[in-house]
């Protein structure tokens, strides 16, 4: 019988990485760990589970074997043999490149592969942190190529300060970049396309400029300036918050003090993924499996055990919810 599923992390050494993630997720301590992928599908990148009697089996023999039981219906109707979602801790000591990622239709023209539409959570953030996240003024393909000639695209974007709690939707072409000092949770549709626009002419670990992709991202971006770039809700309030609403997941933000318990229903027939940013807290799914969910842990609750699910906090705490609508 399926119950919830933990996974075993994979950790991504990185050349903008810090010590972060190890110390968040209670690990043995690794420098340079840019990226822990919490839940992934991503070919050659496959999670593979980490507790309960189907241990050691990966994210896609599990897709093979419950189909529409893990997934729901809907999801595999859509996805088809493709997890849908990519579940992220992103730790930046350093800044990252200024990037884009293309929509769906141009991502499988070119790569046959999905787009990425993503949201960012800010877990925790040091005093001076920020990032980008779209234009602050207009421009247009022909100024984009050159800004990157004279070495001044960076001032069109917009830039963020930000803190602990700040959240940003990153739909599918829009310009962005983590800066130094964000540990983030981030949420995206599943794919590896990134096109790295400009990257402050560091050098990788072979002393050679890190590959940029001027031409692909130039018919990938949004030129569009857009009134507000940033998630608008009552950070700090005690409840279950709605952040992201869009077609390739919904997430939101619940935030509960030591002894609520919190009854989650759905109306759509979809896995849940519950992200622990703060505390620990017990999910029970609907078939009465029970699971410990500790601060840096995620675990898949599979769809066909969604109906309801309770949360019981033994600490104060906060996680992501999410899933598709």
């Amino acid at each position: 019988m399926l119950y919830p599923f933990k996974f075993n992390p994979i950790l991504k050494p990185i050349i903008w990485g810090g010590r972060d993630i190890c110390t968040f997720k209670n690990l043995p301590s690794r420098a340079g760990i840019g990226e822990s992928w919490e839940l992934s599908g991503v070919d050659g990148n496959i999670s593979v589970v980490g507790n309960g009697e189907l241990k050691g089996k990966s994210l896609s023999e599990l897709m093979a074997s419950y189909g529409e039981k893990l997934l729901g219906r809907p999801v595999i109707e859509r996805f088809g043999n493709t997890f849908p979602l990519l579940i992220k801790f992103i730790d930046a000591k350093q800044p990252l490149s200024i990037q884009v990622h293309p929509n769906d239709e141009l991502a499988m023209q070119r790569h046959n592969s999905f787009g990425k539409t993503e949201m960012w959570y800010v877990v925790k953030a040091i005093k001076e942190a920020y990032l980008y996240s779209g234009f602050k003024e207009k421009i247009d393909a022909e100024t984009y190529v050159q800004s990157l000639q004279d070495d001044t695209f960076i001032h069109f974007l917009q830039k963020h300060d930000v803190k602990q709690g700040d959240a940003f939707f990153l739909p599918a072409g829009r310009v962005h970049a983590i800066g130094a000092g964000c540990f983030i949770a981030e949420i995206q549709q599943t794919s590896d396309i990134t096109y790295r626009i400009y990257d402050y002419n560091r050098k990788d670990a072979n002393g050679q400029p890190r590959e940029l992709h001027t031409e692909l991202a130039k018919d990938a971006i949004d030129y569009q300036v857009y009134s507000d770039y940033k998630i608008d809700y009552q950070q700090g309030k005690e409840c279950r918050q709605s952040l992201v609403r869009c077609s390739y997941f919904s997430t939101n933000l619940i935030t509960g003090k030591k002894g609520n318990i919190f009854d989650l229903t759905y109306s759509n027939k979809s896995f849940v993924i519950l992200i622990c940013l703060k505390g620990n807290v017990i999910a029970t799914d609907s078939q009465s499996y029970s699971v410990l969910l500790e601060q840096g842990e995620t675990v898949l609750i599979p769809a066909a055990n969604i109906h309801p699910i309770q949360l019981e906090f033994f600490q104060d705490s906060q996680l992501l919810e999410t899933y598709i609508e």
